[in-house]
């Protein structure tokens, strides 16, 4: 009888702490994912790599005021959107800016709301606006029309361009690791959590782009160790065409630099294959 006791005593107590568990993962979902405070400060500009560029402040549609940056380019291709990931801010992508600089593209980069400078706290709907804000942006500043946008986002950013790439008209669609949802992507990491019953944060990225209709580049480590390469394997399949897949090495962070002159040449025939 004290056996069965003590057995059901230790089943209480391991419940309650996976409910505790369950409960601070409900709560903490914000902070998971946006990590706001992981390279808030701004550590350099374009000119420390030799890039003419300009600060922009962009105003979304619920008054907030966001940071930016405009790189023009002598030539350009084409006017690319970059919307970046979900930690560090606009200054953390200095290689990136070198990179679109030299396929020919002139570049506004933004901080969501909460990242870097600019004002807020992100949400899932608050990133949608930012992104709002840059194109709006981009059509009047640009100098292009919106048949030479390009939207191109990573990791986290890339559901944020898929997003703005369902509604608008944009040129071309570039996504960089991305994941089919966020919830699909946290069951992988959190396999014992039942994350999809949780998630109050969706992102699902593979539903925006069967709403598209621009061509599309999918871009994915096989070395990804944060979002498995399958995850971006799946969107390309999920998309509507016409689409193309550049499969990358190294690491989640570093695999556009790992494998620069794969990266880069696969950019440049995307570029060229939709007319540009």
């Amino acid at each position: 009888m004290n056996y069965a006791k003590t057995i059901l005593r230790i089943g209480v107590f391991f419940s309650a702490i996976y409910l505790l568990i369950l409960l601070i993962m409900w709560m903490s979902q914000e902070r998971s994912i946006f990590l706001t405070d992981v390279g808030r400060e701004p550590i350099g500009t374009p000119s420390d790599i030799g890039l003419t560029w300009q600060s922009v402040t962009l105003t979304t549609e619920d008054d907030l005021q966001l940071d930016a940056w405009w790189l023009p380019h002598d030539e350009p291709r084409a006017s690319l959107l970059f919307l970046h990931g979900n930690a560090g801010n606009i200054s953390h992508r200095l290689p990136s800016l070198a990179q679109f600089h030299q396929l020919g593209l002139a570049v506004l980069i933004l901080d969501y709301r909460g990242y870097g400078r600019s004002e807020g706290k992100p949400s899932e709907a608050g990133t949608a606006m930012d992104a709002d804000a840059g194109w709006r942006w981009l059509k009047d500043n640009s100098g292009h029309d919106p048949d030479r946008f390009i939207i191109f986002g990573r990791s986290l950013g890339s559901a944020v361009a898929a997003e703005l790439a369902s509604r608008t008209d944009s040129a071309a669609l570039i996504l960089e690791s991305p994941f089919r949802s966020m919830p699909e992507l946290g069951q992988q990491l959190y396999p014992w959590l039942p994350v999809k019953l949780l998630a109050r944060i969706h992102y699902p990225t593979a539903e925006y782009v069967t709403h598209r209709e621009m061509p599309l580049l999918v871009i994915h480590s096989k070395d990804d160790e944060l979002v498995p390469f399958r995850e971006g394997e799946k969107v390309y399949e999920l998309a509507n065409p016409p689409k193309q897949l550049l499969m990358i090495h190294g690491g989640h962070n570093t695999g556009f630099l790992d494998s620069e002159a794969i990266y880069l040449q696969g950019i440049d025939e995307f570029l060229i294959s939709i007319g540009f």
